[in-house]
């Protein structure tokens, strides 16, 4: 049996270079009702830009039809069709090998090898916790989920500043946001050293106000060594005050290598100083300095301010990173609220919400009972990291905050892990009739039949382009365990890869992913029955299905975990 991960970026490669020259034709069906017969289709339009009459030559066909390689998903058959060139995947194959390597598919797709160090600074984290707005948490939450997407990736990162509010540590703490926290600021006498022979004070010290140490032309400093790409042209003096090397004084602790880091890297953990164990900086070894990449994650408001940050960081730290990055979030409006909303009072509004909805689903109030303050906790999270990281971060976010909590709304956190209560309770189901003697023992996924996962018909007919019931049988919905395995389980592997990746920073694709997998797994699982009745010949279709869902839940854990999410066992 072949052996290696597949996947569909490798695959759809494979399909577009076995067409020849030319850019990508090729795209991966998603709709269930296109995945009853094709599986990738080449659309008969970009086929007639290809190849004149649309005709595809058949050793090109022949060449699809034996399609191989490494990552590369075997083909079952490659066929003209009126909306063009469509090729179904050998599916029990498919299901085999992926069922075979669970583990291997709730993880990047590509090794971090070569990849840049990376500093993640949040500066909205210097405010003290009363005054943090919507936008500012936007902010922090993007930054914590990129920083975890980019370890899960291998790539070592560093967090700045370090948190010194202990109040401000337990709201992050509440919202299952990872972030180092210091008891006292990093030194920045040596960056004061070289500011005041750098700055320009005026004529008569007394004319500054406490703090100000003297200002800088910014145009200058934008100008040299080619740093003024992406700044704003309108800024022309900036004024060093000790605020500002304060900050400076945390980023540079944080660039710098820790004892950890074998080679000149960004480690994991701050040490006492605030990131690093070292009040002054080291002088980094031979290429460390171009190796690290530093992100700004920030919002809007304080653009102007972080770019005169990092203009001055680089004129007075010679060891500062040449790569700069600015990931400036888009502004949070809330529908129904006052402007003056604070983040705060945004988690407590959805924590009662939370405790609201619990207690219309239970019946009783569930706020008293000490054994459900930590799942009430877990959901609000849930409820606000989906909602600020469920849109791109750079656009604007508009937030409903009317009560609308259900546990089965389909498009909120609370969904999304209440299909994972419904999982692990499933597995629970079957532990205690393995425990009775119901059912046989877990057998090894390679001795499992995947052939058994079929695509049978429902009981419900699709509907027909013409607005009526198609009652062919063609026309039937398959029961989904297809659509788990291709759009959930075979993708997981190039999403996480591509949330990691700095050039777009999509933070938004692992929340709608996991909306998306909890309501094609809730469907499935309301129309089929997993653990039928303990007959033996009903038994190899059973254990094959506990395979596929035992896929999809590490998929699943995969994902919140991204989000600073633990899985929940009931709900």
């Amino acid at each position: 049996m072949a052996t290696g991960r597949l996947g569909l970026e490798e695959t759809l490669g494979a399909l577009n270079a076995a067409l020849g020259p030319g850019g990508p034709v090729w795209f991966r069906e998603t709709r269930a009702r296109h995945l009853r017969a094709r599986d990738f289709l080449a659309p008969r339009q970009a086929l007639r830009a290809r190849f004149g009459d649309g005709q595809v030559p058949e050793r090109v066909l022949r060449a699809l039809a034996d399609l191989q390689g490494p990552g590369v998903a075997p083909v079952l058959r490659c066929e003209p069709t009126p909306a063009g060139l469509a090729l179904r995947l050998q599916r029990a194959a498919v299901f085999e090998r992926v069922l075979g390597a669970v583990g291997a598919y709730a993880a990047p797709a590509r090794p971090a090898a070569g990849a840049p160090r990376v500093l993640l600074h949040c500066p909205a984290l210097r405010a003290a916790p009363r005054a943090l707005r919507l936008g500012q948490l936007r902010a922090v939450l993007v930054a914590d989920h990129l920083a975890r997407a980019l370890r899960a990736h291998g790539v070592k990162v560093r967090l700045a500043p370090a948190v010194q509010d202990p109040h401000l540590s337990a709201f992050l703490q509440q919202l299952r946001v990872d972030w180092p926290a210091a008891s006292e600021p990093a030194s920045a006498e040596a960056l004061r050293s070289r500011a005041l022979a750098e700055v320009t004070a005026a004529g008569d010290p007394g004319a500054l106000p406490a703090g100000d140490l003297g200002g800088v032309c910014l145009k200058e400093l934008a100008g040299g060594r080619g740093r003024a790409a992406g700044c704003d042209p309108t800024l022309d003096r900036g004024l060093v005050t000790e605020d500002l090397l304060a900050q400076l004084a945390d980023l540079q602790a944080a660039a710098q290598p820790g004892p950890e880091d074998p080679s000149p890297g960004l480690g994991e953990a701050p040490g006492p100083g605030g990131n690093g164990d070292s009040p002054l900086p080291q002088a980094p070894a031979p290429g460390a300095v171009d190796s690290c990449v530093a992100v700004h994650v920030l919002s809007g408001e304080e653009e102007a301010q972080q770019q005169q940050l990092d203009l001055l960081w680089r004129e007075l730290d010679e060891w500062a990173p040449l790569a700069q990055k600015h990931l400036v979030c888009g502004p949070v409006r809330a529908a129904g609220a006052p402007g003056s909303l604070t983040a705060p009072e945004y988690y407590e509004l959805r924590l009662a919400q939370v405790r609201a909805a619990s207690a219309l689903k239970h019946g009783r109030d569930l706020a008293q009972d000490p054994a459900w303050t930590e799942t009430f906790s877990i959901l609000s999270a849930a409820t606000i990291k989906f909602e600020m990281l469920s849109k791109a971060p750079q656009g604007q976010l508009l937030l409903d905050l009317a009560d609308s909590m259900s546990t089965k709304g389909p498009r909120s956190g609370t969904f999304v892990l209440y299909n994972c209560a419904r999982l692990a309770t499933l597995f629970a189901g079957y532990q205690r009739g393995l425990e009775q003697g119901l059912y046989p023992p877990f057998p090894p996924a390679s001795s499992l039949d995947f052939s058994l996962l079929r695509e049978e018909v429902s009981a419900l007919p699709a509907v027909a382009p013409w607005g009526g019931l198609d009652t062919t049988p063609a026309a039937f919905f398959p029961q989904g365990e297809w659509l788990l395995l291709f759009n959930s389980v075979l993708p997981f592997p190039d999403l996480l890869s591509r949330t990691a990746a700095l050039a777009g920073a999509r933070t938004d694709m692992v929340c709608r992913f996991l909306v998306q997998l909890s309501m094609d797994f809730s469907s499935y699982y309301n129309r089929v029955h997993v653990l039928g009745e303990p007959q033996p010949h009903l038994f190899g279709q059973m254990l094959a299905r506990l395979q596929l869902l035992r896929a999809v839940q590490e998929v699943l854990h995969a994902g919140l975990a991204t989000l600073g999410l633990p899985p929940l066992s009931c709900l």
